[in-house]
């Protein structure tokens, strides 16, 4: 038996998609129904799942895998994340979104969180 979240409680929604914004990336809304890449220490309000044709699904709730920058790895359990400005997560002191991190791999520097 193994450990498998992808699909718990997942809900995707679609958004008109800001120049720039691309699959895998924390999003935050930027104007009405439209979604882009967070700068950095922006809170996020979910991850692009795909981005075509001017528009991204954006997943808002269940698991998710994000890089993470930064020279503090982020902990299981609660812990505070903020968009890098890059395409992933980094970990704030202040701001950002408390998340239930579940499983960090240092070596590949990606965090799995619940949304």
């Amino acid at each position: 038996m193994s450990v498998a979240f992808n699909g718990f409680n997942e809900s995707i929604a679609t958004f008109i998609a800001a120049s720039g914004l691309t699959a895998g990336a924390p999003v935050k809304i930027s104007a009405n129904d439209t979604t882009a890449l967070c700068a950095a220490g922006d809170s996020f309000c979910g991850v692009a799942n795909t981005v075509g044709g001017g528009y991204a699904s954006v997943q808002m709730g269940g698991f998710a895998t994000l890089g993470y920058t930064g020279t503090t790895a982020p902990a299981v359990g609660y812990s505070l994340l903020a968009g890098d400005g890059s395409g992933g997560v980094k970990v704030v002191t202040e701001g950002g979104r408390s998340m239930l991190v579940i499983r960090v791999d240092t070596a590949g520097k990606t965090v799995g969180v619940m949304l």
